[in-house]
């Protein structure tokens, strides 16, 4: 487990390990202390803004296909990495629970025929989150997160080669 924090916000970060598939899954609690549940939400659920403060977006945008409200979002890698794509369907709800009011957020991958995979970009098949957000009780909020990708893609063959190289030059 790690843990991190700022000046309004603290979470620890457990960081999943599963055998089987060989690929991480986080689970992040957290709490932003100077920021009401109801925006929270809002904010995470605002692609224009997201576009705004996040310079790895390449390209973010939602269409409906099929009555089916649908994103796409292309993020970017660094050199010598592929960007990589996302086409995934999400939804907020607010809940009343026992007199508590909780935003719940899922969002997952899906195949639509309509967003195909771009040459040169590594599309993310595999895609999950939930995000859940409550008020502290004070003027701030609690947020857990899960997260789950599976980047796909490998390490190009020439920079292991160079890597190997560099590491034996060093020895």
């Amino acid at each position: 487990m790690q843990s991190t924090s700022l000046s309004c916000v603290t979470f620890p970060l457990f960081i999943l390990f599963p055998q089987q598939s060989g690929l991480y899954e986080y689970k992040i609690f957290g709490g932003l202390a100077d920021v009401p549940p109801k925006l929270c939400a809002d904010v995470y659920m605002d692609l224009d803004f997201r576009k705004e403060w996040d310079q790895y977006v390449k390209e973010l945008y939602e269409e409906t296909y099929d009555g089916e409200k649908v994103i796409y979002w292309e993020v970017k890698y660094p050199f010598p990495l592929s960007n990589r794509d996302y086409v995934y369907i999400r939804e907020c709800r607010e809940m009343d629970v026992q007199g508590r009011k909780i935003w719940v957020v899922l969002a997952k991958s899906v195949a639509v025929p309509q967003c195909p995979e771009k040459p040169g970009i590594i599309r993310v098949k595999s895609y999950k989150q939930s995000l859940v957000i409550e008020s502290d009780g004070k003027a701030g909020c609690k947020v857990y997160m899960y997260y789950f990708d599976n980047p796909g893609g490998m390490i190009p063959t020439w920079l292991v080669n160079w890597a190997a190289k560099v590491r034996k030059g060093y020895r």
